[in-house]
């Protein structure tokens, strides 16, 4: 059984973008079909950032219906044992040009 949570900062940043991206939560939605096939993506639009035993960080891009199809990126962490995926950011990259690497450090802290 697949499991999906999220990190308190992600929450609060998703509240903030679907103000104006209304259509994230089923974006997020048709996305987590993807993972249910292939959970650490496949292709140019995913990228392992932090490859370990237990869990993988995966930065991903996020195709928003409000945006038009453009994407967001959303951080994700997938636990192979647990077969469990946390949310740890989203942005839009016209926002913000790169992950929060200090978040995925604390993130990874709870593995160490």
């Amino acid at each position: 059984m697949k499991s999906y949570n999220s990190l308190p900062a992600f929450d609060k940043e998703l509240k903030k973008l679907l103000k104006k991206y209304p259509s994230l939560t089923d974006d997020i939605k048709l996305f987590e079909n993807v993972l249910i096939v292939n959970p650490t993506g496949v292709g140019v639009n995913f990228s392992i950032l932090h490859h370990g035993k237990s869990v993988q960080i995966v930065k991903a891009r996020l195709a928003c219906k409000s945006l038009r199809n453009r994407s967001f990126r959303i951080i994700y962490a997938y636990q192979n044992d647990t077969i469990t995926f946390t949310y740890i950011e989203l942005y839009f990259k016209g926002d913000k040009e790169n992950e929060d690497r200090e978040r995925i450090q604390e993130y990874l802290k709870i593995f160490q």
